[in-house]
């Protein structure tokens, strides 16, 4: 007697293993736990086998018999359908192993071993949102230019130009590791010449507001900001501090020394690859203390500025221009990057500090008269006092 869905529904587990056949070799074995397992029994060379084909009710009786049927036609070929369904399992694994989102993990890991976090969450994140979800899962060998021309011309329709040349850049580093361990032939990306594919784009200077009624109106829309505490705290922290965008989202509380007023941004975050000092004004201290009292405590936290969707990344990248964008201020205003810039023009064409102290707290490549670069702690004294005098004009300015 046929199996009907009715029984498959209600049927209960007994001490033993239950099987209740449907035809042609198929069944159903109920074990005691409860378990519902189609299997198949058939006859190979002479030799009684079984073939799995799922559990209930995730493969319907409607599947089971398809499954089954197909079996019996591979059986009618001479072909054994547990051993072809093992073949097949291989290939499969044999084709994620060559797949293009696995060789460009590989190239990855050896690529970015040395690289500073910041740059490596950036990198594979790109790939995982630009690359990955649409050729990834194709095998490397199989790629052609025309797959790699379709993943550069869908970042290019939403303007993301740099994002493009650089997905662009892992590909081609992806491809040439695969035909480096004999996996393609050629790198096909080298065919395609981007400066045509992408159209030319002037280069933009980072906005920002160098006028002291306008940086009072921005201190004053900062502080009346609706949006989230560590996005207020933020903003407030890249005015005061004036440091990258990068090093800001990516500061961890273990760089911090509160107690003695100093932010030490390890040489792996720099761009210049040399660790940097921050002097800490008495109001970025306490806008610190503050966030730490909310978000900075236990023994699991890590970034100052943890992401809205866990504390296991780092905000965004674009949450800070998005919050300028919600405030008011347009992209050819005010960027999270214009931050230095305001601090840049106002200390030195409106409080008169010298040059060289805002230059070495701006870590730029500043070299002295012996030609000497960067020094991490030169001017430190000078510079503790003039990012204490910068927060105390921003006060004033907000007032």
């Amino acid at each position: 007697m046929s199996l009907t869905d009715t029984f498959l529904r209600t049927a209960k587990p007994a001490e033993r293993a239950i099987r209740k056949f449907d035809g042609s070799g198929l069944y159903v074995e109920i074990t005691p736990s409860g378990g519902k397992l189609w299997r198949l029994k058939y006859r190979f060379e002479g030799k009684e086998k079984l073939l799995a084909l799922g559990r209930y009710p995730e493969v319907s009786l409607k599947d089971a018999r398809e499954r089954r049927d197909e079996a019996r036609k591979l059986l009618a070929n001479d072909i054994d359908p547990a051993a072809n369904k093992k073949a097949a399992r291989a290939a499969k694994l044999a084709q994620a192993e060559n797949s293009f989102e696995a060789v460009a993990r590989a190239w990855y890991a050896k690529a970015y071993a040395d690289k500073a976090e910041s740059t490596r969450l950036k990198t594979i994140t790109r790939l995982e949102q630009d690359v990955f979800p649409y050729i990834g899962g194709m095998p490397v060998a199989s790629i052609t230019a025309g797959d790699v021309r379709g993943v550069i011309e869908r970042i290019e329709k939403r303007s993301a130009l740099d994002i493009a040349k650089r997905v662009f850049n892992y590909i081609g580093r992806t491809l040439r590791y695969a035909d480096s361990l004999g996996m393609v032939e050629r790198d096909v990306s080298a065919s395609i010449d981007l400066a045509l594919l992408l159209p030319n784009r002037k280069t933009k200077h980072h906005a920002a507001l160098t006028d002291p009624a306008a940086v009072g109106g921005l201190m004053r829309a900062i502080d009346g900001f609706t949006g989230s505490y560590v996005t207020v705290r933020a903003l407030k922290l890249a005015a005061l501090t004036f440091v990258r965008p990068g090093e800001l989202r990516h500061a961890e509380w273990s760089e911090f020394d509160l107690d003695g007023a100093t932010w030490t941004v390890p040489a792996g975050k720099m761009k210049m690859k040399i660790e940097h000092i921050v002097p800490l004004s008495a109001q970025a201290v306490a806008a610190l203390r503050e966030l730490r009292a909310v978000t900075g405590t236990g023994s699991n936290v890590r970034y100052v500025f943890p992401s809205e969707r866990g504390g296991s990344r780092p905000m965004s990248e674009n949450t800070l221009n998005a919050a300028l964008r919600r405030m008011g201020f347009t992209q050819e205003e005010m960027t999270s990057h214009g931050f230095r810039a305001m601090a840049r023009t106002i200390l030195d064409e409106v409080l008169g500090f010298r040059p060289d102290f805002i230059e070495h707290q701006l870590a730029h490549a500043v070299k002295d008269a012996n030609d000497r670069a960067y020094n991490r702690t030169k001017f430190l004294p000078e510079r503790r006092a003039m990012m204490q005098a910068w927060a105390d004009y921003l006060d004033g300015l907000k007032a």
